[in-house]
């Protein structure tokens, strides 16, 4: 990231460190241990690549993967995985009799849903996780419905149509620790555990914590813990969390469009909303908020250019966005890093979203559009360069 020229690589593009994320699994399956790890790879790995994010994890030990669809199960299956696979976000009319013909672990959160499975199950024994409500409101049984749906599981296992082989939950707060709702879901989850075993269930595997309960409350790690944005080496409980060692995976790149000398009192960009005080170089960087760089980080943001950090000025348009070099020695060709590990000086995720008001989950999942992505493995490399 020295400003050299790199007008071999893509124009814009998503770079991915596949050795950075199998050492973050690594460091949280060492952490949770006995509790197995679940590699959360939804949202195409959270914006990494499903298949290869996949790899990585199962290379470092992680025991099960997590997805959210059908489709993103059924993707994992044709990239060539034949592990434990969680999904858990099944809408009426989604192909179940696919993914359960692919072996893939499926979620309830009703008796309906139950019905559903075991119709679409072809005389096999499809393996089912019930997933309850303790106080986050969104997917999930109530706790009023837990034992007629605790019952009707265990009535189809005790038949032969089913096997149970989990019951989970979910936080609202675990990336607040301090936050009161985390103890009373942690309840809520022991509460239903035992409506479960009343019923005669005995799971596999019983999980509540995500990526930031995982490290941050052992006491909800259970059999299993669920990571997701912190086996891509982003943290997620900025200011609470220690420091493992976790490394971003993902950079965000181009290579500058223009360098132009604008003098004192140029506009940039729509609206005007930035006027240059005094006689400056911008920088034009190629990508923009159809490539899903957050608009709202237009004068809020930061680039790496010409060998430090440059701050967004203006709007941050369609296809492009604009960088105030002040003056530092650039040519188009040179090379503009969004954001990456920070580890020589460049923006992060986490600073892109602290200065657009949201969270490393959003920047990492909405960039996209027209931006290429590649992957790497400095392991490897390192490896190589040693021979």
């Amino acid at each position: 990231m020295t400003g050299s020229r790199v007008m071999e690589r893509a124009r814009a593009e998503i770079v991915v460190d596949v050795a950075a994320i199998r050492r973050n699994v690594r460091t949280l399956r060492e952490l949770v241990a006995p509790a197995a790890l679940m590699v959360v790879v939804k949202a195409d790995g959270y914006g990494h690549g499903i298949a290869e994010s996949a790899r990585a994890a199962r290379d470092a030990g992680a025991e099960w993967l997590g997805v959210a669809t059908v489709d993103e199960a059924l993707a994992l299956r044709a990239a060539g995985d034949a592990g434990r696979v969680l999904c858990w976000l099944t809408v009426p009319g989604d192909d179940l009799a696919a993914v359960l013909a692919e072996d893939v672990d499926v979620t309830v959160y009703s008796e309906a849903e139950l019905d559903a499975v075991v119709a679409a199950s072809a005389g096999r024994t499809p393996r089912v996780q019930v997933k309850v409500d303790t106080g986050l409101s969104r997917g999930g049984a109530l706790a009023r419905d837990w034992p007629a749906l605790f019952a009707a599981a265990a009535g189809l296992e005790r038949d032969g149509r089913i096997a149970v082989t989990g019951v989970w939950s979910h936080f609202s707060s675990s990336d607040e620790p301090d936050d009161p709702a985390n103890a009373a879901q942690e309840a809520a989850f022991a509460e239903a555990l035992a409506e479960a075993e009343r019923a005669g269930l005995r799971p596999e595997v019983r999980h509540l914590a995500n990526s930031a309960a995982a490290i941050l409350r052992p006491s909800a790690r259970l059999d299993l813990v669920r990571v997701g944005i912190a086996a891509y080496g982003l943290d997620p409980a900025p200011g609470h969390t220690p420091d493992l060692g976790l490394v971003p995976a993902m950079t965000a790149r181009a290579s500058l469009a223009m360098v132009k000398r604008v003098d004192a009192g140029a506009a940039v960009s729509y609206g005007r909303t930035w006027t240059a005080e005094r006689a400056t170089t911008l920088g034009l960087v190629p990508v923009g908020y159809a490539d899903g760089v957050p608009r709202v980080g237009g004068n809020r943001a930061e680039v790496w250019a010409a060998g430090a950090r440059r701050p967004v000025r203006g709007r941050i348009c369609m296809d492009q966005l604009v960088v105030d070099l002040d003056g530092a020695e650039a040519s188009a060709g040179d090379d503009a890093v969004l954001f990456g590990p920070g580890v020589h000086g460049e923006p992060t995720a986490q600073d892109w979203a602290e200065a657009c008001g949201t969270i490393s989950y959003e920047i990492v999942t909405r960039l996209g559009g027209r931006m290429t992505r590649r992957h790497v493995d400095s392991d490897q490399a390192a490896e190589e360069g040693q021979r």
